[in-house]
């Protein structure tokens, strides 16, 4: 048995009665890699004293993709996250379609994209990868699901992020595959990996239904390690999900689904 992917886990969903340091150091003595949300959250001071190493955070406070003004506000606060991504030796800054609020719903909902949008979308996501060359740093944009937990998101669909990330086509931008949301929007977990894998920065799970750690719903996370392995992935694997009791307990169900 040897784990073969680089294992992170979302100390934002786990430990909620903990403060977030102590989540951090606890992640880090089980030999997890931590991703954070919003750096805005948090006091940037604690988390360099926490010895944590990041896997991911969020590279913007706000802003758009498919609209002048909204791609000028991400631009401007992504360039605030890679400052703070250095900082902290962040390893992956991650984007959205649109700015995400409360309980994940888009600030500014978008029930049809057009095609200027589209064109839009993409002429921003270059100027991020010109930001990525400047500073030597590497975004990813992450799909979401609209059924269950981001209605109104624009390019929200694994579909979406893809033809995005494929069109832009830099090593500065890559695809944050996020598997719970696959799933519950497309399904087809392993073809979609298959089709993902040259753009891929970091896969995320979560079982479904729930979005607790794997075991705990319909997804066969073990048989989709071995697909990544037979693929030749060998990148960051990130539960980002809610522990269905022991936090600990859920740690290693998902290690052992990765360990192959």
């Amino acid at each position: 048995m040897s784990q073969d992917f680089a294992l992170a886990a979302c100390a934002e969903m786990l430990w909620q009665d903990r403060p977030m340091d102590w989540r951090l150091r606890r992640l880090t003595e089980m030999g997890f890699a931590c991703g954070i949300w919003s750096w805005t959250a948090h006091d940037l001071g604690m988390l360099e004293r926490s010895g944590a190493a990041f896997s991911s955070m969020t590279g913007y406070i706000s802003g758009r993709l498919a609209d002048e003004a909204g791609a000028a506000e991400l631009i401007a606060t992504a360039r605030q996250s890679i400052e703070v991504g250095k900082r902290l030796n962040v390893a992956r800054l991650n984007l959205h379609g649109t700015g995400l609020g409360e309980g994940g719903l888009p600030v500014t909902p978008c029930e049809t994209v057009t095609g200027a949008m589209w064109l839009k979308a993409r002429d921003t996501l270059n100027r991020i990868a010109d930001l990525a060359d400047e500073h030597g740093v590497t975004f990813m944009i992450e799909n979401l699901n609209l059924p269950v937990d981001h209605p109104g998101v624009p390019f929200a669909r694994i579909e979406d992020t893809l033809a995005l990330v494929s069109a832009v086509d830099r090593p500065g931008l890559r695809l944050n595959l996020d598997l719970y949301h696959v799933q519950i929007g497309e399904g087809n977990l392993i073809a979609w990996c298959r089709r993902c894998l040259p753009f891929i920065g970091e896969i995320q799970v979560a079982d479904v239904p729930g979005r607790q750690e794997p075991g705990t719903g319909e997804i066969n996370y073990a048989g989709v390690a071995r697909a990544l392995d037979a693929m030749g992935y060998r990148g960051p694997v990130c539960l980002e999900a809610f522990a269905s009791g022991e936090p600990e307990a859920a740690l290693e169900a998902f290690r052992a689904a990765f360990t192959l």
